[in-house]
């Protein structure tokens, strides 16, 4: 073996090495393309877990209560992380105005780092269809929730244990295919007593 040939094999796979890096990654973004999977299904530490425990004062001008995990317990709850500023917000809120017509669950929302006219201004051109809303001005009760950024939205179970977190904003689609079919769920599982 001469000292040229030597050297080749080294400048070969300084050569071949980015390559077969790049193929690698390629086929990983290519498999998570084709996996049917739904992007806005971030996973979350939280699902099967208690929801955290938040205590947010409520929206001043608007006559509900704040957010309170506490108010979870004993039904299914859609919380909506909102702000008036987020243009997807706008986008999802008729769905959540039509959600919230279904009384066999409650529609909170957090209303993160917002000024409380805007928000008051937002409700009031769009409509309302929260049971509570809880301020979260300085963005620590998003933090505890796992919230990437807004809107999200989470579906808290009766024993108050996160059931399904949807990033981004809900359309029709995610609706009908992912969260009905949730809330459904959650309703027949350990429904109360009949009286």
């Amino acid at each position: 073996m001469t000292a040229e040939t030597a050297s080749q094999k080294p400048r070969r796979l300084v050569v071949l090495l980015p390559l077969a890096l790049f193929l690698g990654l390629a086929a990983l973004f290519l498999v998570q393309l084709l996996s049917g999977r739904d992007v806005a299904e971030i996973p979350s530490a939280l699902i099967g877990h208690p929801a955290p425990e938040t205590n947010l004062a409520p929206l001043e001008g608007i006559d509900l209560p704040g957010l309170d995990s506490k108010a979870f317990a004993g039904k299914v709850t859609l919380v909506n992380v909102w702000a008036s500023w987020c243009a997807p917000c706008r986008e999802e809120h008729p769905l959540l105005v039509a959600l919230s017509a279904d009384k066999r669950f409650a529609v909170a929302g957090l209303n993160y780092k917002d000024k409380p006219e805007n928000a008051r201004r937002f409700l009031g051109s769009l409509g309302n269809p929260y049971s509570a809303i809880g301020v979260d001005g300085a963005g620590r009760a998003a933090i505890d929730w796992g919230v990437y950024g807004v809107p999200e939205t989470f579906l808290v179970g009766r024993d108050g244990r996160i059931l399904l977190k949807h990033v981004g904003p809900l359309d029709q689609k995610a609706v009908t295919a992912m969260l009905l079919p949730a809330i459904e769920k959650a309703l027949a599982a350990n429904e109360p007593p009949a009286p």
